[in-house]
């Protein structure tokens, strides 16, 4: 599978993202839903309130993004231990708003 990644920006400076790119590989954590995956995009959230997660969202789609999913960081914390306090309001409209169909995944370890 093709899949795209929406991060926290404020987590970008202390998360390469390493975990994401190792378990969407080998389809492991919130992958294995889907099986082994590349990731083809790799992008923040435009920064609070995730101002610009749609727009992101469909852009990957676009690109051939098949899953969407949104990193670790956004729904559990991860590295930081301070989860995206508008994570659901995040899902919520990416959900409402697609353009095009794809499954969306609400973390990736």
């Amino acid at each position: 599978m093709k899949v795209g990644i929406i991060r926290c920006r404020q987590t970008e400076e202390y998360c390469p993202g390493t975990a994401d790119f190792v378990f969407a590989a080998a389809g492991k954590g919130a992958f294995a839903e889907v099986g082994p995956s590349q990731i083809i995009g790799f992008v923040s959230c435009g920064g609070c309130p995730g101002k610009s997660v749609l727009a992101r969202v469909n852009l990957l789609i676009e690109r051939g993004a098949e899953v969407v999913a949104f990193a670790s960081c956004m729904r559990k914390g991860t590295p930081l231990g301070f989860p995206c306090p508008h994570f659901d309001a995040i899902k919520r409209s990416v959900e409402q708003g697609l353009e095009k169909p794809a499954k969306l995944l609400d973390h990736t370890h």
